[in-house]
């Protein structure tokens, strides 16, 4: 096989790039990292050192790759599909990154700040950390709803690299800080995502880990069954 993600599962931005790979039916192999294991994770290092998940090695080309974005646009570039995920027109292109940004440093980071301050030892939660990232999603969902008003997409008619983003970020802070009243197009576009069969693939096979994740308890009961 070709192409190898190093990734698991449940991690959101192993998520995103699945989104990708499925979208365009793109054949690559998976090398699940297990962190709790020393030779996994040191499996993981000598590909990518600072070891962040996903990684995406290239046998063919000889490439390794960290970084979801690059990841997705390395892929189109080098093995594109019928799903275009970066638009042609340059002015598309930064409005899809811009997003593409959105969703992982304003949705994504704070997420994952209410989640690892979770499993903190007692006595050791930031819980001014944790407040500061609740305001930054409350902040976030109404920047959302803005943009998403009138639109299909987060970008507009396309489904894109962005959309990949939104679908894990949106899946698991609606989990941690839900969205709450008074968004009706983020909520119409958070149902588009969980209904679009590269998504729904992408939360079937994380369903067998989802007991490991900290909020377990909240998720959705229509997330739990096939």
């Amino acid at each position: 096989m070709t192409l190898t993600l190093h990734m698991h599962p449940l991690a959101s931005f192993c998520h995103k790039v699945l989104i990708a790979l499925y979208e365009n039916d793109t054949e690559f192999e998976k090398s699940l990292i297990d962190f709790s294991d020393a030779q996994s994770t040191q499996k993981l290092i000598d590909h990518w050192p600072v070891g962040k998940i996903p990684v995406m090695e290239d046998q063919r080309r000889h490439q390794v790759l960290g970084e979801t974005s690059i990841i997705i646009e390395y892929l189109q570039q080098h093995y594109p599909g019928d799903t275009r995920l970066l638009p042609s027109a340059p002015d598309a292109q930064l409005e899809t990154r811009l997003w593409d940004r959105f969703f992982d440093l304003y949705i994504s980071v704070p997420m994952q700040k209410i989640v690892t301050d979770k499993i903190r030892p007692e006595g050791n939660q930031d819980a001014f950390g944790v407040n500061e990232a609740r305001q930054t999603l409350n902040t976030a969902y109404e920047m959302l709803e803005r943009q998403l008003t009138g639109k299909i997409w987060i970008c507009g008619e396309e489904f894109t690299l962005a959309d990949c983003s939104g679908a894990p970020a949106l899946f698991y802070s609606s989990i941690v800080h839900p969205i709450g009243p008074g968004k009706p197009a983020l909520d119409r576009y958070f149902e588009r995502l969980m209904h679009r069969p590269s998504i729904k693939r992408v939360i079937a096979e994380a369903r067998p880990c989802f007991a490991m994740f900290p909020f377990h308890a909240d998720i959705p009961k229509r997330f739990l069954n096939d």
